[in-house]
């Protein structure tokens, strides 16, 4: 009676283990693009920043354990000459030619030399559920104050592993 009475318990706590250590989603994270930059247009730091970002962002969701981050460089140049927030779903279709589960893409929004916007767009290509989207304002156009939004993003704003958190609300800082 014993056996029994600790064999449920044991098989719960082998399905929670499995659970635990499933492996993270593939996710294709595409390199930020600028968006409405207004009659300022963007200048040589803005389009040099968006690179470094760009990995920051990788780098920041791979060790949180979110995702296993494929490589976009297979469809890089292609995915540099669309505007993957207008293009109708292209950024889905690289990342599905990539293998991802989920396409990751980026825009930073430049209101003024002061104000400025960093979004990102999360779709689940298995789910088929709606994108989702996180954005945090920062204060400053230099690189030192785009990565802490970058950094604050990660940690503050998207959900965890597995984790549902509403992304309809903007975070500002």
């Amino acid at each position: 009676m014993k056996l029994r009475s600790c064999g449920m318990p044991a098989v719960a706590m082998l399905f929670a283990a499995t659970v635990a250590h499933a492996e993270p989603p593939k996710a294709a994270v595409f390199d930020f693009q600028l968006a409405n930059l207004g009659a300022q247009g963007p200048t040589d730091a803005d389009v040099a920043r968006l690179g470094p970002l760009s990995d920051l962002l990788r780098a920041q969701l791979k060790d949180t354990g979110r995702y296993e981050i494929v490589s976009t460089a297979p469809v890089k140049a292609d995915a540099a000459k669309a505007d993957l927030r207008a293009c109708g779903g292209c950024a889905n279709d690289f990342a599905r030619k990539l293998g991802a589960d989920v396409a990751i893409t980026g825009e930073i929004q430049k209101v003024s030399n002061l104000i400025l916007n960093i979004n990102v767009y999360v779709k689940d290509l298995k789910a088929g559920t709606p994108e989702r989207a996180y954005s945090v304002d920062i204060r400053g156009d230099n690189d030192t104050s785009f990565e802490h939004g970058v950094k604050y993003l990660v940690k503050n704003n998207l959900p965890p592993p597995g984790g549902e958190r509403d992304a309809t609300q903007s975070t500002h800082k």
